[in-house]
């Protein structure tokens, strides 16, 4: 019986690069020119072009009005989905505990003519995301600390509207060739994976988009 070949990390290149050739000319911003037009470099990781296109799609989807990002950086992400979002009227709230990180990303809103659309909050999410009223939004993308992302679940469940997408970044950590200094945030991934596809409350799958993602529908 014929079997798969295995899925190595030279074949995932080989599969992301066919893919950017499909789709990269297509994308309205790519990674590689917001972060050569963004003056700070000292910057936690975004995320790649693929997750960004991923993000887009299924805004165009669902079109939520009420939108939530956990962890904005230079606002890459945020930017990638507010461009979408200007399109049907939906608002961004995004969360960031980085004074310089919230200067640098403000100042790239307003060069991407979306700062209309997006509200900063600076603060450790585990202060903030605690404060919003059950079913305040219908869309929430989370790419902070890895470390906080089993503590935030419960929250990030509550604060979402029935029928309301949840994404979550950086998910296939445990199965992948990190650098030591992401070693401390793998075993919190590994937990909050299984947190996600053992809850009742949640319908959910994980893709291999850029790091992984996981996409949950609330029930």
């Amino acid at each position: 019986m014929e079997t798969k070949k295995a899925f190595t990390t030279d074949r995932l290149e080989k599969y992301q690069t066919y893919i950017e050739s499909l789709y990269g000319a297509k994308s309205s911003m790519s990674k590689e020119d917001f972060v050569s037009k963004t003056s700070w470099k000292d910057f936690v990781p975004v995320v790649d072009d693929d997750a960004a296109r991923f993000l887009q799609f299924v805004l165009q989807m669902k079109k939520p009005k009420k939108i939530l990002e956990i962890g904005m950086s230079i606002g890459f992400s945020t930017t990638s989905m507010a461009l979408t979002a200007q399109e049907y009227g939906g608002k961004i709230t995004t969360i960031e505990f980085d004074r310089t990180a919230c200067k640098q990303a403000r100042s790239n809103f307003v060069r991407s003519g979306v700062d209309d659309v997006i509200q900063i909050m600076f603060g450790d999410a585990r202060q903030v995301v605690p404060d919003f009223s059950s079913g305040s939004f219908d869309f929430i993308f989370q790419d902070a600390d890895k470390r906080l992302y089993p503590g935030l679940l419960k929250d990030c469940i509550r604060i979402l509207k029935p029928g309301g997408v949840f994404i979550a970044d950086d998910t296939l950590f445990p199965v992948m060739d990190l650098d030591d200094r992401w070693n401390d945030q793998i075993e919190s991934i590994r937990i909050f994976n299984r947190l996600v596809a053992d809850s009742s409350e949640l319908d959910s799958t994980l893709l291999p988009i850029g790091d992984g993602m996981i996409v949950a529908i609330k029930k």
